[in-house]
């Protein structure tokens, strides 16, 4: 603070010792004490000062960034809600750019791959007859 070292301290102290008479000596070093106490509490005193009042300006500074901010938000036509409402709408409407495949209620849980391959016309299969009987196909070739 003052820039005071050891070999200034001890300068003073000598001149102290022989300016002051010994028997004054305790009084004058405890007045000393005090001053050094009270100069110490108010370079406290300003520096906490100082330091409220730079942070006060560094609010200031933000809040005015955030004013900006806000502005140029609303400025913009800045919705949030607004923009996640029109999202979910759009996710919701059937995608125009899309083909819709008309499905048949038989190709519901068939895979892409087997729609696409051409179906095959299958006759169902008619259950064996037991040996030695003829099939009702069978018996009408038979009687052709």
């Amino acid at each position: 603070m003052f820039d005071f070292d050891i070999g200034k301290m001890l300068v003073v102290a000598i001149v102290a010792l022989a300016v002051i008479p010994p028997k004054d000596l305790p009084r004058v070093m405890r007045t000393v004490g005090q001053v050094m106490g009270r100069m110490r509490r108010m370079a406290a005193e300003f520096q906490g000062q100082f330091m409220d009042a730079m942070r006060e300006a560094e609010f200031d500074s933000v809040r005015k960034e955030l004013a900006e901010l806000n502005q140029k938000a609303t400025a913009a036509n800045f919705d949030p809600a607004a923009m996640i409402r029109d999202e979910a709408i759009k996710a919701a409407e059937p995608q125009a750019h899309l083909p819709s495949p008309a499905l048949e209620s038989s190709e519901i849980g068939t895979s892409e791959v087997a729609l696409a391959a051409p179906v095959a016309e299958t006759r169902p299969v008619e259950p064996s007859a037991p040996q030695g009987t003829a099939t009702p196909a069978e018996k009408s070739s038979a009687a052709e």
